[in-house]
């Protein structure tokens, strides 16, 4: 008997490889649970425990951060991480491209 996906509860669980890419970096493909309805993934503890292994060589882990919006005269800025700037290859000086994708984020291109 094949399990019902646990969010939609209509699909049923394949197994298969997914690719994982957090941040959008490719770490490797990692067996998970997809559904086919919803294509919702699920991973086991120790898949989940292998994808963090892998995260935290590439240098992944830890990157997302919290800032505050400041403001510089009329303007308002927002205070970047050193360790997220050298993964975005941000350089102070450098030209970046900011702009909206919908209405809860911004993208920064360089």
């Amino acid at each position: 008997m094949n399990k019902k996906c646990y969010i939609c509860g209509k699909g049923e669980l394949v197994t298969r490889k997914v690719d994982v890419k957090p941040y959008g970096v490719p770490i490797g493909k990692f067996d998970a649970e997809v559904c086919s309805d919803c294509n919702e993934t699920f991973f086991s503890e120790q898949i989940s425990d292998k994808i963090d292994e892998a995260a935290k060589s590439k240098g992944l882990w830890g990157l997302e951060a919290r800032t505050k919006i400041g403001q510089a005269g009329n303007s308002i800025d927002v205070r970047i991480s050193k360790r997220i700037a050298e993964f975005a290859g941000l350089r102070k000086g450098a030209e970046v491209r900011v702009y909206p994708e919908g209405r809860n984020r911004i993208i920064i291109e360089h």
